[in-house]
Protein backbone atom coordinates (compact mmCIF):
# COMPACT_ATOMS: atom_id res chain seq x y z
CA UNK A 1 0.00 0.00 0.00
CA UNK A 2 1.47 3.34 -1.02
CA UNK A 3 -0.07 6.77 0.28
CA UNK A 4 -0.37 9.97 -1.11
CA UNK A 5 -1.23 13.19 0.35
CA UNK A 6 -1.64 16.19 -1.33
CA UNK A 7 -0.56 18.77 0.51
CA UNK A 8 0.05 21.64 -1.93
CA UNK A 9 -2.38 24.04 -1.62
CA UNK A 10 -2.44 28.01 -1.65
CA UNK A 11 -5.22 28.55 0.75
CA UNK A 12 -6.40 31.69 -0.33
CA UNK A 13 -9.71 31.71 1.53
CA UNK A 14 -7.77 31.56 4.95
CA UNK A 15 -6.13 35.24 4.38
CA UNK A 16 -2.68 33.58 6.50
CA UNK A 17 0.40 33.89 5.58
CA UNK A 18 0.65 30.59 7.09
CA UNK A 19 0.48 27.56 4.75
CA UNK A 20 -3.42 26.28 5.22
CA UNK A 21 -2.27 22.30 6.21
CA UNK A 22 -0.19 24.00 9.11
CA UNK A 23 -3.04 25.37 10.69
CA UNK A 24 -4.36 24.22 13.98
CA UNK A 25 -7.00 21.47 14.83
CA UNK A 26 -6.62 20.89 18.55
CA UNK A 27 -3.32 22.39 18.41
CA UNK A 28 -1.72 20.66 16.14
CA UNK A 29 -1.43 20.96 12.42
CA UNK A 30 -3.91 19.64 10.00
CA UNK A 31 -1.27 17.60 8.27
CA UNK A 32 0.31 16.51 10.79
CA UNK A 33 -3.65 14.25 12.05
CA UNK A 34 -3.60 13.19 8.31
CA UNK A 35 -0.10 11.59 8.39
CA UNK A 36 -0.84 10.25 12.18
CA UNK A 37 -4.17 8.49 10.42
CA UNK A 38 -1.89 7.67 7.22
CA UNK A 39 1.07 5.79 9.59
CA UNK A 40 -1.81 3.43 11.51
CA UNK A 41 -1.91 2.06 7.82
CA UNK A 42 1.31 0.90 7.69
CA UNK A 43 1.90 1.70 4.27
CA UNK A 44 5.41 0.63 2.67
CA UNK A 45 5.54 4.19 1.24
CA UNK A 46 4.58 7.66 2.36
CA UNK A 47 4.70 11.02 0.09
CA UNK A 48 3.14 14.42 0.94
CA UNK A 49 3.22 17.12 -2.26
CA UNK A 50 3.70 20.34 -1.11
CA UNK A 51 3.79 23.28 -2.72
CA UNK A 52 2.78 27.04 -1.54
CA UNK A 53 4.74 27.09 1.47
CA UNK A 54 6.50 24.22 0.65
CA UNK A 55 9.84 24.85 3.04
CA UNK A 56 7.20 25.31 6.04
CA UNK A 57 5.39 22.29 5.78
CA UNK A 58 8.64 19.99 5.08
CA UNK A 59 9.89 21.46 8.43
CA UNK A 60 6.51 20.91 10.36
CA UNK A 61 6.21 17.45 8.82
CA UNK A 62 9.80 15.89 8.44
CA UNK A 63 9.89 12.09 9.71
CA UNK A 64 11.92 9.31 8.40
CA UNK A 65 9.28 7.77 6.94
CA UNK A 66 7.62 10.55 4.83
CA UNK A 67 8.90 11.74 1.17
CA UNK A 68 8.11 15.26 0.03
CA UNK A 69 7.13 15.55 -4.11
CA UNK A 70 6.88 19.33 -5.05
CA UNK A 71 4.14 20.38 -7.31
CA UNK A 72 6.15 24.14 -8.01
CA UNK A 73 2.45 24.83 -9.99
CA UNK A 74 -0.98 23.94 -8.39
CA UNK A 75 -2.39 22.53 -11.75
CA UNK A 76 -4.81 20.39 -10.27
CA UNK A 77 -4.90 17.27 -7.77
CA UNK A 78 -4.36 14.99 -11.25
CA UNK A 79 -1.05 17.10 -11.78
CA UNK A 80 -0.24 16.80 -8.15
CA UNK A 81 -0.26 13.02 -8.33
CA UNK A 82 2.00 12.98 -11.01
CA UNK A 83 4.83 14.79 -9.12
CA UNK A 84 4.34 12.06 -6.31
CA UNK A 85 4.50 9.33 -8.95
CA UNK A 86 8.25 10.02 -9.34
CA UNK A 87 8.60 8.67 -6.05
CA UNK A 88 6.31 5.23 -6.60
CA UNK A 89 8.23 4.65 -9.69
CA UNK A 90 9.86 1.39 -7.86
CA UNK A 91 6.09 0.53 -6.36
CA UNK A 92 5.31 -3.29 -6.68
CA UNK A 93 2.74 -3.32 -10.37
CA UNK A 94 -0.20 -4.89 -8.20
CA UNK A 95 -0.27 -2.44 -4.98
CA UNK A 96 -2.63 0.31 -4.20
CA UNK A 97 -2.28 4.19 -3.87
CA UNK A 98 -4.50 6.00 -1.29
CA UNK A 99 -5.05 9.51 -2.14
CA UNK A 100 -5.79 11.88 0.97
CA UNK A 101 -5.78 15.74 1.69
CA UNK A 102 -3.61 17.28 4.32
CA UNK A 103 -6.99 19.55 4.68
CA UNK A 104 -8.90 16.87 5.57
CA UNK A 105 -8.31 16.02 9.12
CA UNK A 106 -11.06 13.81 10.48
CA UNK A 107 -10.73 10.82 8.48
CA UNK A 108 -10.62 7.51 10.54
CA UNK A 109 -8.38 5.30 9.66
CA UNK A 110 -10.43 2.65 10.38
CA UNK A 111 -12.66 4.48 7.57
CA UNK A 112 -10.08 4.34 5.49
CA UNK A 113 -9.48 0.32 5.90
CA UNK A 114 -12.95 -0.28 4.49
CA UNK A 115 -12.31 2.00 1.65
CA UNK A 116 -8.80 -0.11 0.85
CA UNK A 117 -11.13 -3.32 1.42
CA UNK A 118 -13.36 -2.52 -1.15
CA UNK A 119 -10.64 -1.77 -3.27
CA UNK A 120 -8.19 -5.33 -2.15
CA UNK A 121 -9.36 -7.00 -5.52
CA UNK A 122 -7.73 -4.67 -7.87
CA UNK A 123 -11.01 -1.90 -7.86
CA UNK A 124 -11.05 1.93 -7.63
CA UNK A 125 -12.63 2.74 -4.49
CA UNK A 126 -13.58 6.13 -4.26
CA UNK A 127 -15.10 7.62 -0.75
CA UNK A 128 -18.40 9.48 -1.05
CA UNK A 129 -21.28 10.85 1.08
CA UNK A 130 -24.58 12.26 0.62
CA UNK A 131 -24.95 15.89 1.32
CA UNK A 132 -28.59 18.06 1.57
CA UNK A 133 -26.66 20.78 -0.33
CA UNK A 134 -23.81 19.65 -2.25
CA UNK A 135 -22.71 22.69 -3.52
CA UNK A 136 -19.41 23.22 -4.20
CA UNK A 137 -18.72 19.78 -4.51
CA UNK A 138 -18.01 16.54 -7.38
CA UNK A 139 -20.74 14.69 -8.17
CA UNK A 140 -20.84 10.83 -8.31
CA UNK A 141 -22.42 10.11 -11.63
CA UNK A 142 -23.86 5.98 -11.32
CA UNK A 143 -25.37 3.85 -13.38
CA UNK A 144 -29.34 4.13 -13.87
CA UNK A 145 -28.93 7.55 -11.93
CA UNK A 146 -32.55 8.92 -11.15
CA UNK A 147 -32.30 12.19 -11.69
CA UNK A 148 -35.57 13.19 -11.14
CA UNK A 149 -35.08 12.79 -7.29
CA UNK A 150 -31.59 14.05 -7.27
CA UNK A 151 -30.80 10.80 -5.99
CA UNK A 152 -28.99 8.22 -7.65
CA UNK A 153 -30.58 5.12 -8.73
CA UNK A 154 -29.44 1.20 -9.51
CA UNK A 155 -27.54 0.01 -6.39
CA UNK A 156 -24.84 -2.73 -6.16
CA UNK A 157 -23.54 -4.92 -3.81
CA UNK A 158 -21.77 -1.84 -2.07
CA UNK A 159 -25.28 -0.43 -1.75
CA UNK A 160 -25.47 2.12 -4.96
CA UNK A 161 -25.19 1.87 -8.03
CA UNK A 162 -22.01 1.12 -10.39
CA UNK A 163 -19.60 4.75 -10.29
CA UNK A 164 -19.48 6.07 -14.07
CA UNK A 165 -17.65 9.09 -13.38
CA UNK A 166 -17.28 12.04 -11.29
CA UNK A 167 -17.63 15.33 -12.86
CA UNK A 168 -17.23 18.84 -10.89
CA UNK A 169 -19.61 21.74 -9.81
CA UNK A 170 -18.34 23.71 -12.66
CA UNK A 171 -18.58 21.34 -15.17
CA UNK A 172 -22.16 19.34 -14.32
CA UNK A 173 -24.76 20.04 -16.00
CA UNK A 174 -28.21 20.94 -14.43
CA UNK A 175 -29.32 17.78 -14.10
CA UNK A 176 -26.46 16.50 -12.46
CA UNK A 177 -26.27 19.24 -10.01
CA UNK A 178 -29.22 17.86 -8.62
CA UNK A 179 -27.30 14.95 -7.77
CA UNK A 180 -26.53 14.92 -3.77
CA UNK A 181 -23.93 12.15 -3.45
CA UNK A 182 -20.92 13.61 -3.33
CA UNK A 183 -17.03 13.11 -4.37
CA UNK A 184 -14.55 13.43 -1.01
CA UNK A 185 -11.60 13.53 -3.11
CA UNK A 186 -9.92 10.10 -0.99
CA UNK A 187 -9.64 7.25 -3.46
CA UNK A 188 -7.83 4.52 -4.00
CA UNK A 189 -6.36 3.10 -7.30
CA UNK A 190 -4.41 0.33 -8.33
CA UNK A 191 -0.96 2.12 -8.83
CA UNK A 192 -0.22 0.24 -12.25
CA UNK A 193 -3.29 2.06 -13.17
CA UNK A 194 -2.33 5.19 -12.34
CA UNK A 195 1.38 4.67 -13.78
CA UNK A 196 -0.50 4.24 -17.48
CA UNK A 197 -3.29 6.95 -16.94
CA UNK A 198 -2.21 9.64 -14.92
CA UNK A 199 -0.54 11.04 -18.23
CA UNK A 200 -3.59 10.74 -20.47
CA UNK A 201 -5.12 13.63 -18.43
CA UNK A 202 -6.33 16.68 -20.13
CA UNK A 203 -6.81 20.57 -18.32
CA UNK A 204 -9.76 21.26 -21.25
CA UNK A 205 -12.33 21.99 -18.54
CA UNK A 206 -14.13 25.30 -16.65
CA UNK A 207 -11.37 25.42 -14.34
CA UNK A 208 -7.89 24.55 -16.51
CA UNK A 209 -6.30 22.04 -14.43
CA UNK A 210 -5.93 18.37 -14.63
CA UNK A 211 -8.31 16.24 -12.49
CA UNK A 212 -7.69 13.33 -10.50
CA UNK A 213 -11.87 12.81 -10.42
CA UNK A 214 -11.05 11.76 -14.76
CA UNK A 215 -9.36 8.82 -14.02
CA UNK A 216 -12.53 7.21 -12.79
CA UNK A 217 -14.29 7.39 -16.42
CA UNK A 218 -11.17 6.01 -18.00
CA UNK A 219 -11.35 3.20 -15.30
CA UNK A 220 -14.62 2.29 -16.67
CA UNK A 221 -13.46 2.62 -20.18
CA UNK A 222 -10.32 0.12 -19.19
CA UNK A 223 -13.50 -2.29 -17.60
CA UNK A 224 -11.75 -1.59 -14.03
CA UNK A 225 -14.92 -1.91 -11.54
CA UNK A 226 -15.30 1.71 -9.61
CA UNK A 227 -16.80 1.01 -6.07
CA UNK A 228 -17.71 3.31 -3.20
CA UNK A 229 -17.37 3.27 0.50
CA UNK A 230 -18.76 6.20 2.84
CA UNK A 231 -17.84 7.09 6.00
CA UNK A 232 -19.51 6.39 9.35
CA UNK A 233 -19.54 9.76 10.31
CA UNK A 234 -19.87 12.23 7.19
CA UNK A 235 -17.70 14.88 9.27
CA UNK A 236 -14.85 12.90 8.61
CA UNK A 237 -14.76 13.77 5.45
CA UNK A 238 -15.06 17.73 6.30
CA UNK A 239 -12.34 19.99 4.84
CA UNK A 240 -10.77 23.21 5.51
CA UNK A 241 -10.56 25.76 3.00
CA UNK A 242 -11.66 29.22 4.94
CA UNK A 243 -11.53 30.40 8.75
CA UNK A 244 -15.01 29.43 9.17
CA UNK A 245 -14.61 26.04 8.12
CA UNK A 246 -11.47 25.81 10.43
CA UNK A 247 -13.33 26.63 13.30
CA UNK A 248 -16.05 23.79 11.77
CA UNK A 249 -13.93 21.42 11.93
CA UNK A 250 -12.00 22.29 15.11
CA UNK A 251 -15.94 22.22 16.58
CA UNK A 252 -16.42 18.50 15.65
CA UNK A 253 -13.31 17.34 16.54
CA UNK A 254 -13.25 18.81 20.24
CA UNK A 255 -17.00 17.19 20.10
CA UNK A 256 -15.91 13.58 19.05
CA UNK A 257 -13.33 14.21 22.07
CA UNK A 258 -16.49 15.09 24.42
CA UNK A 259 -18.29 12.15 23.22
CA UNK A 260 -15.51 9.58 23.86
CA UNK A 261 -14.92 10.78 27.10
CA UNK A 262 -18.27 10.87 28.25
CA UNK A 263 -18.27 7.34 27.40
CA UNK A 264 -15.87 6.53 29.23
CA UNK A 265 -17.54 7.73 32.36
CA UNK A 266 -16.33 11.19 32.34
CA UNK A 267 -19.27 13.83 33.44
CA UNK A 268 -18.90 17.41 31.21
CA UNK A 269 -21.16 19.93 31.80
CA UNK A 270 -20.99 20.72 28.39
CA UNK A 271 -19.99 18.82 25.82
CA UNK A 272 -19.93 21.99 23.52
CA UNK A 273 -17.49 23.56 25.36
CA UNK A 274 -14.49 21.91 26.74
CA UNK A 275 -11.54 22.00 23.99
CA UNK A 276 -8.72 18.75 24.13
CA UNK A 277 -5.50 19.53 22.40
CA UNK A 278 -3.10 16.12 22.82
CA UNK A 279 -4.34 13.48 25.21
CA UNK A 280 -6.53 13.31 28.19
CA UNK A 281 -6.61 10.21 30.18
CA UNK A 282 -9.62 10.14 32.93
CA UNK A 283 -9.91 8.17 35.96
CA UNK A 284 -13.46 6.71 37.42
CA UNK A 285 -16.33 9.98 38.00
CA UNK A 286 -14.29 12.85 37.05
CA UNK A 287 -16.19 16.04 36.49
CA UNK A 288 -15.26 18.64 34.22
CA UNK A 289 -16.59 22.24 33.79
CA UNK A 290 -17.35 24.11 30.98
CA UNK A 291 -14.17 25.92 29.00
CA UNK A 292 -11.62 23.52 30.18
CA UNK A 293 -8.84 23.51 27.90
CA UNK A 294 -5.82 20.35 27.99
CA UNK A 295 -2.87 20.64 25.87
CA UNK A 296 -0.12 18.14 25.89
CA UNK A 297 -0.35 14.76 28.00
CA UNK A 298 -2.64 14.98 30.92
CA UNK A 299 -3.78 12.58 32.93
CA UNK A 300 -6.94 12.94 35.66
CA UNK A 301 -7.34 10.61 38.81
CA UNK A 302 -10.19 9.05 40.00
CA UNK A 303 -13.00 11.61 41.11
CA UNK A 304 -10.63 14.55 39.93
CA UNK A 305 -12.64 17.52 39.76
CA UNK A 306 -12.13 20.41 37.08
CA UNK A 307 -13.87 23.94 38.04
CA UNK A 308 -14.62 26.42 34.45
CA UNK A 309 -12.50 28.10 32.79
CA UNK A 310 -8.94 25.99 33.65
CA UNK A 311 -6.07 25.40 31.53
CA UNK A 312 -4.28 22.21 32.00
CA UNK A 313 -0.81 21.20 30.13
CA UNK A 314 1.10 18.48 30.34
CA UNK A 315 0.51 17.67 34.38
CA UNK A 316 -0.94 14.92 36.39
CA UNK A 317 -3.73 15.72 38.96
CA UNK A 318 -3.88 12.60 41.14
CA UNK A 319 -7.25 11.44 42.55
CA UNK A 320 -9.73 13.52 44.56
CA UNK A 321 -7.71 16.69 43.39
CA UNK A 322 -9.81 19.24 42.85
CA UNK A 323 -8.86 22.67 40.38
CA UNK A 324 -11.36 25.26 40.96
CA UNK A 325 -12.13 28.11 38.52
CA UNK A 326 -9.72 29.99 36.59
CA UNK A 327 -6.46 27.81 37.36
CA UNK A 328 -3.48 26.99 35.17
CA UNK A 329 -1.66 24.07 35.57
CA UNK A 330 1.13 23.59 33.39
CA UNK A 331 4.26 21.07 34.02
CA UNK A 332 2.79 20.11 37.50
CA UNK A 333 1.95 17.36 39.49
CA UNK A 334 -0.88 17.61 41.54
CA UNK A 335 -1.33 15.41 44.91
CA UNK A 336 -4.21 13.27 45.81
CA UNK A 337 -7.00 15.30 47.38
CA UNK A 338 -5.54 18.45 46.67
CA UNK A 339 -7.40 22.16 46.57
CA UNK A 340 -6.43 24.44 43.97
CA UNK A 341 -7.28 27.34 43.32
CA UNK A 342 -9.54 29.67 42.08
CA UNK A 343 -6.88 31.62 39.86
CA UNK A 344 -4.02 29.56 41.24
CA UNK A 345 -0.94 29.00 38.82
CA UNK A 346 0.91 25.74 39.19
CA UNK A 347 4.24 26.33 36.72
CA UNK A 348 7.05 23.55 35.01
CA UNK A 349 8.43 21.57 38.16
CA UNK A 350 5.46 22.76 40.89
CA UNK A 351 5.06 18.95 43.08
CA UNK A 352 2.35 18.87 45.53
CA UNK A 353 1.95 16.24 47.45
CA UNK A 354 -1.24 15.00 49.53
CA UNK A 355 -4.03 17.31 50.75
CA UNK A 356 -1.61 20.54 49.84
CA UNK A 357 -4.32 24.05 49.57
CA UNK A 358 -3.01 26.57 47.04
CA UNK A 359 -5.10 29.19 47.20
CA UNK A 360 -6.25 32.45 44.94
CA UNK A 361 -3.60 34.12 42.99
CA UNK A 362 -0.90 31.58 44.30
CA UNK A 363 1.94 31.10 41.86
CA UNK A 364 4.15 27.81 42.26
CA UNK A 365 6.98 27.27 39.91
CA UNK A 366 9.95 24.36 40.49
CA UNK A 367 9.08 23.59 43.95
CA UNK A 368 8.09 20.75 45.67
CA UNK A 369 5.16 21.43 48.55
CA UNK A 370 5.24 18.32 50.95
CA UNK A 371 1.55 16.87 52.02
CA UNK A 372 -0.76 18.86 54.71
CA UNK A 373 0.91 22.27 53.52
CA UNK A 374 -1.20 25.54 52.43
CA UNK A 375 -0.53 28.58 50.68
CA UNK A 376 -4.19 29.43 50.44
CA UNK A 377 -3.61 33.31 49.18
CA UNK A 378 -1.68 35.57 46.88
CA UNK A 379 1.87 33.84 47.48
CA UNK A 380 4.70 33.14 45.19
CA UNK A 381 6.75 30.16 45.66
CA UNK A 382 9.10 29.49 43.16
CA UNK A 383 12.62 26.85 43.49
CA UNK A 384 11.73 25.83 47.11
CA UNK A 385 11.64 23.09 49.52
CA UNK A 386 8.49 22.92 51.60
CA UNK A 387 7.79 20.52 54.34
CA UNK A 388 5.16 19.05 55.83
CA UNK A 389 1.93 20.86 57.59
CA UNK A 390 3.54 24.48 56.71
CA UNK A 391 1.64 27.39 56.63
CA UNK A 392 2.49 29.94 54.30
CA UNK A 393 0.36 33.75 54.95
CA UNK A 394 -1.06 35.99 52.27
CA UNK A 395 1.67 37.98 49.97
CA UNK A 396 4.46 36.08 50.73
CA UNK A 397 7.39 35.57 48.26
CA UNK A 398 10.49 33.52 47.78
CA UNK A 399 13.21 35.81 46.35
CA UNK A 400 14.53 33.13 44.41
CA UNK A 401 16.49 35.45 41.55
CA UNK A 402 19.21 37.86 41.94
CA UNK A 403 19.21 38.91 38.76
CA UNK A 404 21.37 36.35 37.33
CA UNK A 405 20.96 33.44 39.22
CA UNK A 406 17.79 31.73 40.78
CA UNK A 407 18.39 30.35 44.20
CA UNK A 408 16.84 27.94 46.75
CA UNK A 409 14.50 28.11 50.21
CA UNK A 410 14.44 25.47 52.38
CA UNK A 411 11.20 25.63 54.75
CA UNK A 412 11.06 22.49 57.67
CA UNK A 413 8.41 20.63 58.51
CA UNK A 414 5.45 22.51 61.02
CA UNK A 415 6.89 25.60 59.92
CA UNK A 416 4.99 28.87 60.68
CA UNK A 417 5.34 31.96 57.68
CA UNK A 418 3.67 35.14 58.37
CA UNK A 419 1.79 37.51 55.63
CA UNK A 420 3.82 39.90 54.24
CA UNK A 421 7.14 37.90 54.49
CA UNK A 422 9.79 38.00 51.58
CA UNK A 423 12.43 35.12 51.78
CA UNK A 424 15.23 36.00 50.02
CA UNK A 425 17.24 32.91 48.91
CA UNK A 426 19.45 31.31 49.62
CA UNK A 427 17.77 31.12 53.04
CA UNK A 428 16.37 28.41 55.24
CA UNK A 429 13.65 28.19 57.33
CA UNK A 430 14.21 25.08 60.28
CA UNK A 431 11.83 22.52 61.56
CA UNK A 432 8.86 24.34 63.60
CA UNK A 433 10.08 28.13 62.89
CA UNK A 434 8.06 30.74 63.06
CA UNK A 435 8.06 34.12 60.96
CA UNK A 436 6.71 36.81 62.00
CA UNK A 437 4.40 39.09 59.71
CA UNK A 438 6.17 41.15 57.51
CA UNK A 439 9.76 39.91 58.01
CA UNK A 440 12.43 39.73 55.48
CA UNK A 441 14.65 36.69 56.17
CA UNK A 442 17.98 36.82 54.62
CA UNK A 443 19.72 34.69 57.09
CA UNK A 444 18.56 31.31 58.27
CA UNK A 445 15.17 31.44 60.67
CA UNK A 446 16.24 28.80 63.23
CA UNK A 447 13.82 25.75 63.99
CA UNK A 448 11.35 25.95 66.75
CA UNK A 449 11.97 29.64 67.52
CA UNK A 450 10.12 32.93 66.22
CA UNK A 451 12.17 35.20 63.93
CA UNK A 452 11.22 38.78 63.23
CA UNK A 453 12.51 41.66 61.05
CA UNK A 454 10.64 44.58 60.75
CA UNK A 455 10.93 48.23 61.60
CA UNK A 456 10.23 49.71 65.15
CA UNK A 457 6.66 50.81 65.33
CA UNK A 458 6.48 54.69 66.21
CA UNK A 459 3.33 57.30 66.45
CA UNK A 460 4.66 61.02 65.60
CA UNK A 461 1.91 63.06 68.22
CA UNK A 462 2.79 66.32 66.47
CA UNK A 463 2.38 65.27 62.98
CA UNK A 464 -0.31 66.43 60.39
CA UNK A 465 -1.38 65.51 56.85
CA UNK A 466 -0.22 68.04 54.52
CA UNK A 467 -3.38 69.97 53.01
CA UNK A 468 -4.11 70.62 49.74
CA UNK A 469 -2.85 74.22 48.79
CA UNK A 470 -5.97 76.33 47.09
CA UNK A 471 -5.23 77.47 43.01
Amino acid sequence: MNIVILAAGQGKRMQSALPKVLHPIAGKPMALHVLDTARKLSPKNLVMVVGTGADAVRAACAADDLHFAEQAQQLGTGHAVMQAMLLLASAENNSATLVLYADVPLIADHTLARLIAAASTGNVAVLTVEMDDPTGYGRIVREGAAANDGRNGARDGNGAGAIVRIVEQKDASPEEKRVREINTGIVVFPTAFLAENLPKLSNQNAQGEYYLTDLIALAVQAGIPVVSAQPADAAETMGVNSKTQLADVERAYQLRQARALMESGVTLADPARIDVRGSLRCGRDVRIDINAVFEGEVELGDGVSIGPNCVLSNCRVAAGAQIKAYSHIDGASVGKGNLVGPYARLRPGADLGEDVHIGNFVEVKASRIDDQSKANHLAYIGDAEVGKRVNIGAGTITCNYDGVNKHRTVIGDDAFIGSDSQLVAPVTVGRGATLGAGTTLTKDAPADKLTVSRAKQLTIDAWRRPEKKPK
